[in-house]
C-alpha cells in the first residue's frame, strides 16, 4: 500500500476502456473475445470456463445471464477461404466485472481488473453519497483541472491569446461566443 492510501491501477483499465464499444442504442458493451486478450487468456476454451463461472455467479445473484451475456457469433476466415462462425458474447459492464471476479487471480491482468472494478465500485459509492452541492463542487473542480491541462497543452502548442482560444471553444460547443452564451 502506498503512503496516501490511494491504489494505483496500471493496467488493464486503459485497454479495457479502449475495447469498449457503443451500440446503436448508446449502450456500452465489450466482446468476450477482445476481453479475453486484455485479461491474459490465450485460448477460448479456458476463457469460456471463466465465462461459465461468471454466468453461474450471475444466476446466484438472482440475475438473468442472458441480460448481461448476449450470445453473438462472428464470422471469420480460418484459412483457404473457409469461413466459420466463432462463438462470442456481447458483455455489459456487470458481465465484465463477474468475469474478472471469476478469472484466474494468479494472472496479473485479472488481479489488475479486479482492482479496477473495486476502485470503480468505491468511486460510485462515494459519488452517490455526495449531496447535490458537493457534486457540483466536485464537477467544478474537475472542469477547472481539465481546463488547466487544456491551457497547458495549448500553451505548449503555441497559443498565446487565451481569450480568443477560450471563445473558439464556446463557438465549437454551442455555436455561440462566450458573450452570447
Amino acid at each position: 500500500m502506498n503512503t496516501n492510501n490511494k491504489i494505483i491501477v496500471n493496467s488493464p483499465h486503459k485497454d479495457f476502456e479502449s475495447i469498449k464499444k457503443i451500440d446503436e442504442d448508446g449502450i456500452e458493451y465489450w466482446t468476450a473475445r477482445e476481453l479475453m486478450q486484455v485479461l491474459g487468456y490465450e485460448t477460448w476454451r479456458r476463457f469460456e470456463d471463466v465465462i461459465g463461472r461468471a454466468k453461474q455467479a450471475c444466476i446466484n445473484s438472482k440475475q438473468f445471464p442472458e441480460d448481461h451475456f448476449v450470445s453473438i457469433g462472428n464470422m471469420t476466415k480460418v484459412g483457404h477461404g473457409i469461413v466459420r462462425k466463432l462463438d462470442d458474447y456481447k458483455l455489459d459492464r456487470y458481465a465484465c466485472y463477474l468475469i474478472a471476479q471469476n478469472g484466474d487471480s494468479s494472472k496479473k491482468e485479472i488481479a489488475f481488473a479486479q482492482t479496477y472494478f473495486a476502485i470503480q465500485t468505491r468511486n460510485q459509492e462515494i459519488q452517490q453519497s455526495l449531496s447535490d452541492d458537493e457534486k457540483r463542487i466536485k464537477a467544478r473542480d474537475e472542469v477547472k483541472n481539465k481546463n488547466k491541462e487544456l491551457f497547458s497543452t495549448a500553451r505548449l502548442a503555441g497559443v498565446s491569446n487565451f481569450g480568443k482560444f477560450n471563445d473558439a471553444g464556446y463557438k465549437g460547443l454551442y455555436s455561440m461566443s462566450l458573450k452570447e452564451v
